[in-house]
């Protein structure tokens, strides 16, 4: 890519609309050229910290801006059209869009054909793939340190509504447990994996009628039988901050990780512990995390040497469908 500074608008000043925006705005050969944020309240707190940069109300203001890159931070259920909006206006030929991908796979499929199409750049916010801990033990099962993989379990927990119950309305409005939170370690078994199929599935409603609070599924690889034992939920006492553990067991030992360290333990009695401070966790620009300014350096330097960023539209959407099967697995029992 010949272009020396990169355009980029922000649809969404949340939480995570404030992180990548303040990251991007640092990264070299950057700029942050637009913000979309349809508060009126919040655009003015936005004018004192974004002096100079276009606030606008509405996506389709972004028509005429010159933009190379759109983040779209909002709420799940508004990723579709937003992006979609994005696409065919073209407003911006690559998109970043933060996880999970959109509310259904037919959506997902289809932002990932119109994508494909475009032939920008595009890339979701799965953040764990970032980890420096998951990238190790990822790279423990590419050097075959546990021989062949003979299972593997991934838990997604959070205290979030730990306790609550008959008021199931907010964590209705979340979406469910496996597009929040189940989607990490869904996006994990797939990434170290590959593709998956559901075979049994469970729901339960811990804070009232409706809700989508815990969910324990199996699933296997496509190519053999190894099989995945999953357990989600964010009512599990503990868990100050949400936390993924994937264990894999493998014919000379195992692996373990979670966000804050890798364990390896062989069969002949060896173990070894990594932390993130033994795993060279720094970066040049540390907010919310070093794994956010990896993310988002990876993916500007994916659009400037024209690679394919992952994961993309067409990897996460596979989260989406699987989201589904399990979903109708578990009305199905």
């Amino acid at each position: 890519m010949s272009k020396e500074t990169l355009r980029i608008g922000v649809v969404g000043m949340g939480k995570m609309g404030l992180l990548h925006a303040s990251i991007l705005n640092l990264l070299p050969g950057v700029q942050l050229a637009a913000v979309c944020e349809k508060s009126g309240i919040t655009r003015k707190l936005l004018k004192k910290i974004f002096s100079g940069i276009p606030l606008v109300d509405d996506v389709n203001k972004f028509a005429d801006l010159d933009l190379d890159v759109v983040y779209v931070t909002t709420p799940i259920s508004t990723h579709y059209n937003v992006a979609k909006t994005v696409c065919k206006e073209r407003f911006a030929k690559h998109l970043f869009i933060e996880k999970p991908l959109t509310s259904n796979y037919s959506e997902s499929k289809e932002l990932s054909e119109l994508m494909n199409q475009s032939g920008g750049a595009n890339m979701v916010g799965y953040l764990r793939r970032f980890m420096v801990t998951f990238r190790k033990a990822k790279d423990l099962l590419s050097q075959n340190a546990i021989g062949e993989p003979v299972s593997f379990t991934l838990n997604a927990f959070s205290s979030d509504f730990y306790g609550m119950h008959d008021n199931p309305k907010i964590s209705i409005a979340r979406g469910g447990v496996l597009r929040d939170l189940g989607s990490y370690a869904i996006d994990l078994a797939t990434w170290f994996f590959g593709d998956m199929k559901v075979i049994s599935a469970a729901t339960e409603s811990l804070t009232g009628a409706g809700a989508e609070d815990a969910v324990h599924f199996t699933a296997t690889r496509d190519l053999d039988a190894l099989q995945g034992d999953f357990a989600v939920s964010w009512c599990v006492d503990g868990y100050r901050m949400p936390e993924v553990i994937f264990t894999i067991k493998g014919s000379k030992g195992s692996i373990e990780a979670n966000d804050d360290r890798v364990s390896l333990n062989l069969n002949d009695g060896k173990a070894t512990t990594w932390y993130r401070h033994n795993l060279n966790d720094d970066v040049q620009f540390w907010l919310g995390g070093p794994e956010y300014y990896r993310e988002n350096a990876y993916f500007v330097k994916s659009i400037r040497d024209n690679l394919v960023a992952e994961p993309s539209f067409e990897t996460a959407s596979k989260v989406d469908y699987l989201i589904e099967t399990i979903q109708k697995e578990s009305r199905n029992k």
